[in-house]
């Protein structure tokens, strides 16, 4: 399963960019997270791991995440692998003639096992997910609205 999305976020890029790339705000737009812990390579480099938990529901999610390509301010490349799953990520920042952003989210998922009926039967949870992501990414970055204060 393939989707893009964007999403425009009233800050200039270099702005965007350094609230996007700093681990330690991750917990104020992505609801569930727990932590990540670099794992392999230097942080935030092409090659480097890190792994990433998550509470979703009632259930902990652990996931490995390893940088394909960091060229940020430009664009950030990254996979993520958990039991069943297989995302692929391209985030791409483009300047806009207001001085805005335009934050660009390409995925690709690829299920295994049971995974592959629930991605086949519920694609919408996966790209309402990924849109709830960017928009309280938007909230955070331009109004400092955190989801922890939900």
């Amino acid at each position: 399963m393939k989707y893009q999305q964007e999403i425009t976020i009233a800050l200039p890029r270099n702005e965007v960019v350094e609230k996007f790339s700093n681990p330690d705000n991750m917990k104020h737009w992505q609801e569930g997270f727990i932590f990540m812990k670099p794992i392999n390579g230097e942080p935030g480099a092409n090659g480097s791991q890190n792994l990433l938990k998550y509470k979703m529901g009632k259930r902990e999610i652990e996931m490995t995440e390893t940088i394909l390509k960091n060229n940020l301010p430009l664009e950030f490349a990254s996979t993520y692998e958990a039991k069943g799953v297989y995302n692929f990520q391209r985030n791409r920042f483009l300047e806009t003639p207001e001085d805005h952003t335009q934050w660009i989210s390409e995925n690709e998922f690829r299920f295994k096992g049971f995974l592959k009926v629930i991605g086949f039967l519920m694609p919408g949870a996966f790209k309402k997910q990924s849109k709830k992501y960017m928009e309280d990414f938007k909230a955070f970055a331009e109004d400092g609205k955190s989801v922890l204060d939900d």
